[in-house]
This record gives C-alpha cells, sequence and structure tokens, in this order.
C-alpha cells in the first residue's frame, strides 16, 4: 500500500489542480470565451462516444448527428409544456438521453451485423430520415422554425437568468456562468466513465474486434459487442444533444444535418481514434475555429465578415477547409493524431538525448572454430 501511494499523489494532484483550472473561467471571462467553452464541451461529450465507435470498436457511422437531434429535441419536448410532456426538466434529461439509447437499440441489430463502409451508408439514411421527421412533424418539432428550449433547473436553482439573481465572489453568475459547472459536470461524467470502459473488459473486447476480427471471434460476441458500443454511443450523443440545446437555446432541424456528422468525424480523426483525450481535443478544435474566426474575421486575410458581399469565404466556410485542411495532414503526418504528438516528442527527444556510439569501441564477435573430431 505504501508503494501505490507515491504514484497515486501526482495523479490525484494532477487532477485536483485541472478541476480547479477549469472551475476557474466563470470568474475571468466574459461570455464569448464561456459560450465557447460551453459548445466545446457539449461536443467533446458527443465526440468520446464517436471515438468509442469508430476509434475503439471500428464501426464507421455518419448518423451521429441523428442522435444528437434525439437527444436535443427528446429534452425540449419533455420539458416543455406545449408542445410537450411537462416533465421535471432533469428528468427529461436523463430521459432523453434514454431516448437516443433506445433508438440506437433499434438501430442495433444493423450495427452488429455490418461493418465498415456499408455501415456508414446505412447509419447515412438516419440523418435523412431524421431531417425529414423533423420538418415535417411540426406539432412535436415545431417545423422549420424549431423550438425554444426550457430552461433545466434542480430544485429551485435554474440554469438561466428568470430565477433570484446569483453573486458568487462578487461575479454575477447568469446563463453561461451557471451552464458552464453543468456542462463541466457532465463531460466529466462522460471522460471518467469512457475511460473506464476503455480499461475494462469490454473495452478491450472492442479493441480487439477492431485490430483483428478473425482473431477476436473465437472468444468475443462479436455481433452484441458492436450493437452495445453502437448504443453506448448514440447515449453519448443523446447527451451531447441535449447539452447543445441549453447552449444555443433553441433548436432547429437544419443544425443536425450531414455537415454536423463531418465534424464529429474530424474530431475523431484529427484528435485520435480510440483516445477519448484526442476526441476531447479535436472537439474543442473543430467547435471553437469557426467562432474565432467569425469574431476575429475583419483581421483575417481572405475571410469576409458575416452578411457582406462579394466572393470572399465566411468564417464557417473557411474554418471548414481549414480543418479538412488539418485531417489530411494528420493522416498523412501523424496517424495517431493531437493524442500522439506528445508520445512522439517524448520520443525524438529520447533519441536525441541518447549518446553516440563511439565506433572504435564497439567489439566484433569471434565465432571459435569447434576443434576438429
Amino acid at each position: 500500500m505504501s508503494d501505490l501511494l507515491p504514484r497515486r499523489t501526482p495523479r490525484a494532484l494532477a487532477i485536483l489542480l485541472v478541476a480547479l483550472l477549469l472551475c476557474a473561467p466563470p470568474f475571468y471571462l466574459d461570455v464569448f470565451w464561456l459560450r465557447i467553452g460551453l459548445f466545446a464541451m457539449a461536443a467533446a461529450t458527443g465526440a468520446v462516444g464517436l471515438g468509442l465507435l469508430t476509434g475503439t470498436a471500428g464501426q464507421l457511422s455518419l448518423g451521429h448527428s441523428f442522435f444528437l437531434a434525439i437527444g436535443a429535441y427528446g429534452y425540449t419536448w419533455l420539458a416543455g409544456e406545449e408542445p410537450g410532456a411537462g416533465l421535471p426538466t432533469a428528468l427529461a434529461l436523463v430521459a432523453a438521453v434514454v431516448l437516443a439509447g433506445l433508438a440506437g437499440g433499434l438501430f442495433s441489430p444493423v450495427a452488429g451485423r455490418v461493418r465498415g463502409v456499408y455501415l456508414g451508408v446505412a447509419t447515412l439514411a438516419l440523418v435523412f430520415l431524421g431531417h425529414h421527421i423533423l420538418v415535417s412533424a411540426e406539432p412535436v418539432t415545431g417545423g422549420f422554425n424549431g423550438l425554444s428550449v426550457p430552461p433545466l433547473s434542480a430544485g429551485s436553482f435554474t440554469f438561466d437568468a428568470s430565477g433570484p439573481e446569483l453573486v458568487v465572489l462578487g461575479v454575477p453568475f447568469g446563463v453561461e456562468e451557471r451552464l458552464w459547472y453543468l456542462c463541466l459536470a457532465l463531460f466529466a461524467f462522460t471522460w471518467f466513465t469512457a475511460r473506464g470502459l476503455l480499461r475494462s473488459r469490454a473495452g478491450r473486447a472492442l479493441k480487439a474486434l477492431r485490430d483483428s476480427e478473425t482473431a477476436a471471434v473465437m472468444g468475443v460476441p462479436v455481433a452484441r459487442y458492436r450493437a452495445g458500443a453502437f448504443v453506448l454511443s448514440s447515449m453519448y450523443a443523446g447527451l451531447a444533444g441535449v447539452l447543445l440545446a441549453l447552449a444555443f437555446r433553441r433548436v432547429v432541424p437544419d443544425y443536425f444535418g450531414l455537415a454536423l456528422s463531418v465534424d464529429y468525424l474530424a474530431m475523431i480523426v484529427i484528435g485520435g481514434l480510440g483516445s477519448v483525450a484526442g476526441a476531447t481535443a479535436g472537439a474543442v478544435f473543430v467547435t471553437a475555429l469557426p467562432l474565432l474566426m467569425t469574431r476575429y474575421a475583419d483581421r483575417l486575410p481572405f475571410v469576409a465578415t458575416p452578411g457582406s458581399a462579394g466572393d470572399a469565404l465566411g468564417p464557417t466556410e473557411a474554418s471548414r477547409y481549414l480543418y479538412g485542411a488539418a485531417v489530411v495532414l494528420i493522416l498523412i503526418f501523424a496517424p495517431d493524431g493531437l493524442s500522439g504528438l506528445p508520445h512522439r516528442l517524448r520520443a525524438r527527444i529520447r533519441i536525441r538525448r541518447r549518446p553516440a556510439e563511439d565506433p572504435t569501441s564497439a567489439t566484433t564477435a569471434v565465432r571459435v572454430k569447434e576443434p576438429t573430431p
């Protein structure tokens, strides 16, 4: 026990330090940076789920935005009054995640038996089906105009500015400040559960399926593990959809299209397949880039400010070109993504620090001749 303490203490201190740093931004940053953080944490939650499915289980999915939409619209309808079920908002959040998992369960027989590009094409149909339903079922979804998202409340505390004014250490806490800690807590739950899964027997089985299905089939029920990975990924996406809905405060069908699914694929490729930290880093990069380019468009070359006339690229289009180029560069020069860069740097430092061998000190092995009988 005493031998384990020195190993665990630095790690516990590092986790505590990171937690304190992540709790500090609402006291120092303005609303713009807090909103970037909210969107990034919501996107990272969904990216971790897709990373488990694609990076760990080796299953390609292009329908991630469909499950995000189920989470976002599920929460909005379940917590809403008209139209809606009028459930308590905390219960509606849990029910929306379960609803996304049930939708993934309905599709899991396909995910358990189909793999690769064929599963990607099959999940692509979910995106178009979901968009059609969101537009057509106007009494439930609000049609093209969408729905306003009811604020989340826990008892008498609400995560919006409609309740009593809240001041902490002299800092007024509005919607973004309150939502920051909610998103941070739910993302921390996502992080630790995903890390625990990767280190468990189920995680090792999924990695075996990804590396060699022929070898894994001897001891792993392939269809069951693939279906389970798809359901779990759908639930993470549903939670991400709820967080996005709370951050945006309005849900519209056009947001949950094919482009969103491609964005999530870019997140896990840039960050590194099969890595929770990599999926988080990729989500922060892909989410923050268009928002930063929109804010600083007037200072960037070849980028037009939003709403301006002309043929120049808008911030959203320019950001898509940039992280599209990032995907190509990652695939060519760093296939393990951003998560693999620290390992690459450490390996290069070790090689440079290794002393060069002196050719004069090398000894040549002499073969001893056996005596002739």
